[in-house]
């Protein structure tokens, strides 16, 4: 296992040593993110959640605290924000965007991985293929193909480890932005059940 590794990381040349780093902290994250989602909005919280809007729906802000008192999701956070201050719509906004940097967190960093890791793949296309070029051009003919070979595999090594790493971020970055819009959401009800319950 260890001899293919090495291997891998000798045909693709020096490229690989930044998408196979790049591609592990990817993975770091991407883990970190399906916890954060998983704790947010998992079963349980999502009935806290429609337990706390019918408590602010019925004005029934003290049965409301309760229930959030140690929840430290960015519902519990918002709803507490609510409950404690004067909540003006300047104080809603500012409870609502106060919460949007954890629901964000490392969302930057891996859409630059997805666009970074493909564009390392393909320097290290053109890497690759100087390489052979530069093979063609030491000698008028080349009798050991595998001279070659080398150039050729770092083209096509690096293009695919870029594309992989790339598709293997997309698709939880897609995922995660769904999370966002989704809570987003169920933050605005959670608002508009105040206002309701103020209301009233």
């Amino acid at each position: 296992m260890i001899e293919t590794i090495a291997d891998l990381f000798h045909r693709g040349g020096w490229v690989m040593y930044l998408l196979v780093p790049l591609s592990i902290v990817a993975l770091t994250l991407i883990v970190e993110r399906l916890w954060f989602w998983w704790r947010t909005n998992n079963i349980r919280s999502f009935t806290r959640y429609q337990h706390v809007a019918r408590h602010l729906r019925a004005g029934e802000h003290a049965a409301a605290q309760q229930l959030v008192a140690r929840d430290r999701s960015v519902y519990g956070r918002l709803v507490s924000s609510m409950l404690e201050e004067n909540a003006s719509d300047a104080v809603v906004t500012e409870a609502v965007e106060n919460q949007r940097p954890r629901m964000e967190r490392f969302m930057p960093t891996l859409n630059t991985f997805i666009t970074a890791a493909p564009m390392l793949g393909i320097i290290g296309t053109v890497t690759g293929i100087i390489a052979s070029f530069n093979v063609l051009s030491e000698a008028d003919v080349v009798t050991d193909p595998s001279k070659l070979g080398g150039g050729i595999a770092e083209a096509l090594l690096t293009t695919v480890v870029g594309l992989v790493v790339a598709l293997v971020v997309l698709f939880p970055y897609n995922a995660f932005s769904a999370q966002i819009d989704r809570t987003l959401g169920r933050m605005e009800a959670l608002v508009a059940a105040y206002r309701t319950g103020v209301a009233e």
